[in-house]
């Protein structure tokens, strides 16, 4: 075990938080409650804006960008958003600062701003005010518009990449002519989401509404992607929103139909952020550091060429060069974003190999080469795969001439064999209640004793809910669970509500969260 690392069975808030920073992945900034994302952070971010950019634009979608700045007046005119997110929002009131000899810098009252502007939380008021311009006639429809940008949401309690007061996302913004169109948009995008989660993050998700008391402000319905950390709690991990035509309203904003008619535009919004890295730190990683899934690692393979002196690292570091040429022209293709593969020769002799080793295994390489002179006799090499630490990853006496072929399969293999250890490990802690007497038992104490439990405590709870929001307040309040999703592919048998004994339509998914 990496000994700058807590286990995560001692503490598991401290391990995350040790895996961020020994990884090289971000640091808390000047400013309370952001971020500096490191060099490593950011190019994992970028390959995620990478997969998911494809995606989008493979379903028809375009960026663009929206100001920064949001005059307050827009959010008054969505209420519900308004309301929702009144408590986050920071806020602009004057615009320059004054510098007088002798004094501390200081805000000069006399600039202060006809009406101040909020920094966005989100971008539906200026987007749809936006869109008022752009939307006249049913052949303006559909506009699939993706931002990439920055938020900013005043959290008090933050946490590196899961909470921050300012994060980096996507958000996209839909206008369509139909209800049915939007709500096929509204789907279509939350599957997109689950794409990306299974089969680039190896992360499994449930997929499904969420109830009205955890929905979107301003959403008619909220669509999402929860997955389970190792820890037992769900993670949030993106959410797609149908939102009617309560923005159209609010902007009025028309649209002349086929028919010659005047009809609101429909709408729809959706976003991830950079919590998916924090998603991904606390499904994959281990108590020797980060583990990342091939197809969004920075780096793919480390080759190390070892030897004790320059007459045997020579032929180590020729036969290092080669492979790596090998590996950078294997064919592109999908699985990899038609990139060629990351590979890093670490000809740094000044350290011990165990501690180059440990160093790799800290940061999440998929594939670690060695290659020695005990190697170079057999025209082979030691290839170890990062999901399995130690001895149990390690295989000795691969040829050199192939090489780079088998750890191309080996890195397909190693990202089925993450999402399936995922699956297996939620799969495993998903289980249901059928009295109070078994769900009390299931969240025993509150969220701040969670400490005292072990790492495998905490589970997904099955359990009927009477679909009332006096009710899911309760919940929450008493055992700190909320329902994290209504899943399309769960138990949809009725059933009585465990809390207040009325009629249940179908079990949820009870948790505690992120």
């Amino acid at each position: 075990m990496a000994e700058k690392i807590t286990a995560r069975a001692k503490n598991y808030p401290d391990w995350y938080l040790n895996v961020v920073k020994e990884a090289g992945l971000a640091d808390n900034s000047g400013v309370k409650g952001c971020m500096v994302i490191k060099p490593t952070g950011y190019a994992l971010w970028e390959k995620m804006q990478r997969g998911l950019d494809k995606l989008f634009k493979d379903t028809g979608h375009v960026n663009a960008y929206f100001p920064l700045f949001i005059p307050m007046s827009y959010l008054a005119k969505e209420e519900e958003m308004a309301e929702g997110f009144a408590k986050e929002c920071a806020v602009v009131t004057h615009y320059r600062l004054k510098a007088e000899k002798g004094k501390p810098l200081h805000v000069d009252p006399t600039a202060e701003l006809e009406e101040p502007l909020i920094v966005r939380p989100t971008s539906e008021t200026i987007i749809w005010k936006t869109y008022k311009e752009w939307i006249q006639s049913y052949t303006d429809l559909p506009l699939l518009i993706n931002q990439w940008c920055n938020v900013v949401r005043w959290e008090m309690r933050t946490r590196l990449f899961l909470r921050t007061a300012e994060f980096l996302w996507q958000e996209g913004h839909t206008a369509h002519a139909t209800a049915k169109e939007a709500e096929e948009e509204t789907h279509r995008m939350v599957n997109v989401y689950r794409t990306f989660a299974e089969e680039f993050m190896a992360m499994p998700v449930l997929v499904g509404p969420k109830s009205d008391g955890q929905k979107f402000p301003g959403a008619v319905y909220t669509l999402c992607i929860e997955a389970m950390m190792q820890d037992g709690k769900a993670l949030q991990a993106g959410t797609s929103h149908f939102l009617g035509q309560n923005f159209a309203k609010a902007f009025d904003v028309k649209f002349t139909t086929a028919d010659n008619k005047k009809e609101f535009a429909w709408a729809t919004s959706w976003g991830v952020s950079t919590r998916l890295i924090g998603g991904l730190i606390m499904t994959h990683s281990d108590d020797n550091g980060l583990v990342i899934p091939p197809r969004l690692a920075p780096t793919h393979v480390v080759i190390c060429p070892l030897g004790r002196n320059e007459a045997e690292r020579a032929p180590c570091l020729a036969a290092a060069e080669k492979l790596a040429a090998e590996l950078r022209d294997l064919p592109r293709n999908e699985f990899f974003g038609y990139e060629p593969l990351s590979v890093k020769i670490d000809n740094d002799m000044k350290n011990a190999p165990g501690y180059r080793f440990a160093e790799y295994e800290l940061r999440g390489v998929p594939v670690r080469v060695e290659i020695g002179p005990k190697d170079i006799e057999k025209a082979a090499c030691v290839v170890a795969r990062r999901d399995m630490p130690g001895k149990e990853g390690k295989t000795m006496g691969i040829p050199l001439t192939g090489a780079a072929a088998h750890i191309d399969g080996l890195l397909r293999d190693i990202q089925k064999a993450l999402f399936d250890r995922a699956k297996k490990m939620r799969d495993s802690r998903t289980v249901t209640a059928n009295t109070l007497d078994e769900f009390k038992q299931l969240f025993p104490v509150s969220g701040d004793e969670e400490k005292e439990l072990g790492l495998d405590a905490l589970k997904f709870v099955y359990a009927h809910w009477d679909g009332t929001r006096e009710t899911e307040d309760r919940v929450q309040k008493e055992f700190k669970a909320t329902i994290r999703s209504l899943p399309f592919d769960g138990p949809a048998e009725p059933g009585t509500c465990l809390f207040t004994g009325q009629p249940s339509a179908q079990r949820v998914v009870f948790a505690r969260a992120y």
